[in-house]
């Protein structure tokens, strides 16, 4: 395969349903106690509804694009008064896929093996939320452990939520350095690598869920 369609940075997005967070966001300082962060009730991830689309390019052609999907195998919400306390998702890396599914130059073969996500040994990326502090009605910052290729670490990132007639939506948004989590390939960190064949540490992660009762 062509490593001119290595794909970088690498965009994880779940259909935003609330604009992304721009710039500084006052804090109200409403910090969940730890006690309460699994309180609440549980409400299941709607996997037909909560859609995972990423995009990414090459470091000095951000603008010639790759955009494709992969799907969340499970998922829960812990919502106690309309807030969210909890819950965690389970992301299925077997199901990356472009979006121009005829495109055999895609190099979807390539983000599934070992110099990207290695999904035969690791088939499953998961986030467990541990912490949420309110910002207002609609926005919160969520912290939690996110898991990709057997690597834990923690991550903060803002969301918005709405919870409404036994229905949760939420969108988040973040970004990580994906030499964190052991995803090295052409990172200028550690290898020496002509310019213009430089891939990008960050990864940028959009998120819509849908959760039910």
């Amino acid at each position: 395969m062509s490593n001119k369609l290595s794909l970088a940075p690498f965009f994880l997005i779940i259909v935003p349903l609330f604009p992304a967070c721009r710039g500084p966001v006052k804090e109200s300082k409403i910090d969940l106690p730890a006690s309460s962060v699994s309180a609440g009730q549980k409400y299941l991830v709607d996997t037909g509804q909560s859609v995972v689309t990423w995009k990414g390019s090459m470091l000095l052609a951000p603008d010639k694009e790759h955009v494709g999907y992969v799907h969340i195998s499970k998922g829960e919400l812990m919502i106690d008064k309309d807030r969210l306390t909890g819950g965690s998702i389970e992301i299925d890396m077997n199901t990356i896929e472009y979006k121009d599914k005829e495109d055999r130059n895609t190099p979807v073969q390539h983000l599934k093996s070992p110099d990207y996500f290695d999904v035969e040994k690791f088939p499953v990326s998961t986030i467990a939320i541990t912490r949420v502090e309110s910002v207002s009605d609609t926005d919160i910052k969520i912290t939690g452990n996110l898991t990709i290729k057997g690597v834990t670490r923690p991550v903060t990132f803002p969301a918005k939520i709405e919870v409404k007639d036994g229905t949760v939506k939420a969108d988040g948004q973040m970004t990580i350095d994906r030499t964190d989590w052991g995803i090295r390939y052409r990172s200028g960190k550690f290898y020496d690598v002509i310019a213009d064949e430089i891939v990008s540490d960050d990864i940028g992660f959009v998120m819509k869920i849908v959760a039910r009762k």
